[in-house]
């Protein structure tokens, strides 16, 4: 097995579309979590601009992460997704050093 691999996936719903996209993201939680690999798959919503949203999630490993980038679950999200959003999502790869 490969190592873990940390991803903060950064968004920010368009004006008017907040409640929208928070719904299709709460959606995502429960079949990313029953993902082969998932450790953990958290959504959080700023505190100072309830139209920004951050996934952080910890995957057993990339492999397993790319697996569930291709899951129809994740693929049908992402085609409803763009037209809520404010800019293309910030996706950052992390690996743990301490």
């Amino acid at each position: 097995m490969g190592q873990r691999i940390a991803v903060v996936a950064r968004m920010k719903a368009k004006e008017g579309a907040v409640g929208e996209l928070r719904e299709l993201l709460l959606a995502l939680i429960a079949p990313s979590r029953a993902d082969e690999g998932c450790i953990t798959y958290e959504l959080h919503q700023a505190i100072d601009d309830s139209a920004v949203f951050v996934f952080y999630e910890i995957w057993e490993s990339k492999d397993l992460l790319d697996r569930h980038l291709s899951t129809p679950h994740l693929q049908q999200f992402l085609s409803k997704v763009k037209d809520l959003l404010a800019g293309p999502p910030e996706i950052t790869l992390f690996s743990k050093i301490s």
